[in-house]
């Protein structure tokens, strides 16, 4: 009792104000956002609780419903770190969204909902905002390319790593899916020839490569069903980079928000034959009902959104550091809510994937030897 009203009165109170004083009322109340995921962390590592997928699924929602009614979404989106960490945070979520559903919900099923919901939400967000015949459109304008990004993008990658998911950990995907730069790195030289190899981008390929090998390779636990889950997951790393490099080479001129529904849209379409073959004898628990509804709204209608938003804020390469720290919040929501097990060879892997990404993009470059002048 004298801890909690030494620390969570007579202290917290003067800091939250001083906070508010300084920061003011706009940034102050991001606390909220901060204050349940700490008490999960604490309750899981001091008193030994359970994290539960609900707990968790209902605080997206909470802090989802906390941001846009204080419209603290609008006061922070401009800001690099706060928008960086929240939509690596989403992203790695969606991982454990995925793995919770796929055990009651087959992948293309599933990811067919997510797709077509997502596109519903987003067409809603585009038609709010610049009209609803100016969105139909401008979507109609750009149907091939959403067709093309809806299979590179969206159907293809989805079903893929729900499929990967079955069968290997969602941290472990989350890990290998950081793998999609080198990938692009590789298609960007292959099909724009203008682009030049250094030295640095050649090491960091190589690396990466290792990296991949090493954390499909080596997989005890689940033999070589794992091994097949956790190559679904590389090739659809290679289709994320492929539709990274068909946008680069053929798509201008079109805003981001509208290919997203496009895209969505697409996809959705094409994985809803299959999926209507492969519907659940029974309703889904409400777990995993709940799992694919915040992978669609969260995981891929605010993620796209934020995507976008941050793409044209900040530029590509600032947004590219999300690759670096989706992974770690994977792991972590695996390792505390589903008991997944953080290996060795996955963090070993991991932090091979990510210094070959960190060579390949160019964020990090090895130093140049200096050039000893010619004695005469």
């Amino acid at each position: 009792m004298l801890f909690l009203g030494v620390a969570a009165t007579a202290v917290a109170y003067p800091l939250y104000f001083a906070l508010m004083a300084g920061a003011g009322a706009s940034r102050a109340i991001l606390v909220t956002y901060l204050v349940p995921a700490l008490a999960l962390v604490y309750g899981a590592f001091l008193l030994g609780e359970t994290v539960t997928a609900v707990a968790l699924v209902g605080l997206a929602f909470v802090l989802g419903g906390v941001a846009l009614g204080t419209g603290t979404v609008g006061a922070t989106v401009n800001r690099y770190a706060p928008m960086l960490l929240l939509l690596a945070a989403v992203w790695g979520a969606s991982y454990l969204f995925i793995k919770i559903a796929v055990d009651e919900i087959e992948p293309a099923p599933m990811m067919a909902t997510r797709t077509l919901l997502a596109a519903a939400a987003l067409g809603v967000y585009l038609g709010l905002r610049i009209g609803w015949g100016r969105a139909f459109a401008e979507i109609r304008a750009a149907w091939r390319h959403c067709a093309v990004l809806g299979v590179l993008n969206a159907a293809l990658p989805f079903w893929l790593i729900a499929w990967g998911e079955k069968h290997i950990d969602s941290g472990l995907a989350a890990v290998v899916q950081a793998s999609v730069p080198i990938f692009n790195a590789l298609l960007v030289l292959r099909f724009l020839p203008h682009e030049r190899l250094s030295g640095s981008r050649a090491l960091g390929l190589a690396i990466g490569i290792v990296g991949v090998g090493v954390v499909t390779g080596i997989h005890p636990d689940g033999g070589w069903i794992a091994v097949a889950g956790a190559l679904a997951i590389v090739v659809s790393s290679l289709a994320y980079a492929g539709a990274g490099v068909y946008g680069q080479i053929a798509v201008s001129g079109t805003a981001g928000p509208v290919l997203a529904t496009g895209s969505m849209l697409a996809g959705g379409l094409i994985l809803l034959p299959v999926a209507l073959f492969q519907l659940p004898a029974q309703a889904p628990g409400w777990e995993a009902t709940a799992s694919v509804l915040a992978l669609t709204l969260l995981g891929t209608a605010l993620a796209q959104l934020m995507l976008f938003r941050m793409l044209a804020l900040h530029g590509s390469a600032r947004l590219s550091l999300v690759t670096y720290l989706m992974p770690g919040f994977a792991l972590v929501y695996g390792a505390l809510i589903l008991d997944e097990a953080i290996t060795g060879s996955t963090l070993i892997g991991g932090a091979l994937i990510l210094g070959g990404v960190a060579l390949a993009s160019g964020a990090v470059r090895l130093p140049r030897r200096p050039t000893v002048p010619a004695r005469t």
